[in-house]
Order: structure tokens, then C-alpha cells, then sequence
């Protein structure tokens, strides 16, 4: 008995850890062009800028004609490298805070929130580092085949301004905020709404019942946290005057940015935000519902 029980949680573990880190894979490699896209236009200045892009087709076709199609694919690396264990810490630390939260007096509804607020700040930690490497790569205007690697840029953020705040985990307030927001609303709007709305005995309708939960779900949460993405990329990319740091805290960067540029300019790179993340939020829980349903038939 006592041997069945560590085993059989083991095993749920391992579903959650495999079929969480396959929904990060898939979303990733579906989603990342849009990325590039959204962090562009959150680190361009005003419309001063001779470098702005003028609209979201104009970014496309900019980057598309100056650094090919690969441009759409920088800063790809630490994502993957991040991706599987960054979403199998989001679905697994989820469950755990959901399950221990269980045992309190909280109702379901808020219970599942303040689990998602749980597993995207733990989510944050992780995935800090490999989110300032991304972002000074998708920064990056040359041609793909001119900017340096992974490696080799996360090597020459260490050298200059080490592991700490001004370095390899800058930004992590502004990221503790965009996870956490983003996964509170995220799963708390998903599991409510799922379970409100009865389910349907046709599996396609089922199907497409639950890509449409998710798509809102991931829709509005990426309407609420966008602010603290813009101040996570103005902090994390190149700052406006070489030598002279301009963004450095979350508050601050946002204060800034509404104070010169004005409110909109704080949801900058919405649209390929929503663009990935609408249906990217729901690939990722389909993705992991229905591998840990062929998980637990299969194993």
C-alpha cells in the first residue's frame, strides 16, 4: 500500500512534467514568429524613430526582406531550451498549489486563480535568464545569419554584467508580474469557465468548446499583462543611449513610457501579442489535457 502511493504520485508527476512540457514545444514552434513581431514593437521609441515600423504588415515585410525568413525565428533557441521545462513547471506547480489549496476554505473559483498566480511567479524564476537572452537576440536588426548565438550572447551578458539584476536576471520583477497576471487570469478563466459550460458528447464540438475557453482565456490575459511585457522588454533589450541605462525597474519603466510616449504606448505589440497568445494559450491546454488523458490510458 505504502509502496503503491509514492509510486502512483510519482506517476502523476511525470504525467503533468511530459504532457506540460510537450504543450510548451508545440506552442513555441507554432507561435514564435509572433514573438519577434511583439517584442519589435515594444522596444521601438516614438514615431521620431526612423526605425519604427509604421504597422504590423510593414514589420512583417520589413523583416522579412532585410533578414529573410529565418528573422522571424530569433531568439528561438532559449525559448525551446526553456520552453519544456519553463511549461512543465506552469501545468506541474499548478497542480500542486491547485491540490494544497484544495485543503483550505477558499472557494474553487479563487482557488484556481491564486494557483495560477502560484505557478507564474515560480514559472518566472526559471525562465528569467533565458528571456533576457531572447530578447537582446530578437532585438537584433541584422541579417540571421550575422548575429551571434545563444550562447554566445548569453557568454557576453555574463562577461559584462553578470548573473544578477543588471544582467542575466534583469527585468525579473517586470516578468514576476507579466507570469503572474498572465497565469492567474489564465487558468482561473479556463477551469471556471470550462466546468460552467457543460460538455459536449460530439469530440469535435468538444474540441473546438475547449479552443475557444482557451483562445479567451489567453486573449484576456494577454489584454491585462501586456504592461509589464513592454516594461520586461524595454528593461531587458538595448537601452535607448549606449552606456546609459534608461529602463530600470518595472514601475518606473512603466511611469516612463506612459509619461513620454503616452497610455498606448504601454500596449505596444498587442495585436501579435493576442496574435500568439489567443491561439497559443489554447494550443498549449488541449495540448496538455490530451496528452495526459493518452498518458493515464497508456501508462
Amino acid at each position: 500500500m505504502t509502496t503503491n502511493k509514492p509510486r502512483s504520485l510519482l506517476r502523476e508527476a511525470s504525467h503533468q512534467i511530459i504532457a506540460g512540457g510537450s504543450a510548451g514545444l508545440v506552442e513555441i514552434c507554432l507561435m514564435h514568429p509572433l514573438d519577434v513581431v511583439k517584442t519589435r514593437f515594444q522596444i521601438q521609441g516614438g514615431s521620431s524613430d526612423p526605425t519604427s515600423y509604421k504597422s504590423l504588415r510593414d514589420c512583417f515585410g520589413t523583416i522579412f526582406r532585410k533578414e529573410g525568413i529565418f528573422g522571424f525565428y530569433k531568439g528561438i533557441l532559449p525559448p525551446i531550451l526553456a520552453e519544456t521545462p519553463k511549461r512543465a513547471v506552469k501545468f506541474f506547480t499548478f497542480e500542486q498549489y491547485k491540490k494544497a489549496l484544495s485543503l483550505t476554505p477558499l472557494s474553487p473559483g479563487v482557488a484556481l486563480s491564486i494557483a495560477g498566480l502560484g505557478s507564474g511567479l515560480t514559472e518566472a524564476f526559471i525562465v528569467n535568464p533565458f528571456e533576457v537572452v531572447k530578447v537582446s537576440l530578437q532585438a537584433n536588426r541584422d541579417s540571421f545569419k550575422e548575429q551571434p548565438s545563444a550562447f554566445a550572447q548569453a557568454r557576453r551578458i555574463i562577461d559584462s554584467d553578470g548573473f544578477g539584476l543588471r544582467g542575466l536576471n534583469k527585468g525579473l520583477t517586470s516578468t514576476l508580474g507579466r507570469h503572474g497576471v498572465f497565469n492567474m487570469i489564465y487558468f482561473g478563466f479556463y477551469f471556471n469557465v470550462k466546468d460552467a459550460i457543460p460538455a459536449n458528447p460530439d469530440p469535435t464540438l468538444e474540441f473546438l468548446r475547449k479552443f475557444a475557453i482557451g483562445l479567451t482565456s489567453g486573449t484576456i490575459s494577454s489584454c491585462v499583462n501586456i504592461p509589464f511585457d513592454v516594461a520586461k522588454s524595454r528593461i531587458q533589450g538595448p537601452q535607448p543611449e549606449p552606456g546609459a541605462i534608461k529602463y530600470r525597474t518595472c514601475f518606473q519603466t512603466m511611469a516612463l513610457v506612459y509619461r513620454e510616449e503616452g497610455f498606448l504606448a504601454l500596449y505596444k505589440g498587442l495585436v501579435p501579442k493576442i496574435m500568439r497568445l489567443g491561439p497559443g494559450g489554447a494550443v498549449m491546454l488541449l495540448v496538455y489535457e490530451y496528452v495526459s488523458m493518452w498518458l493515464q490510458k497508456h501508462w
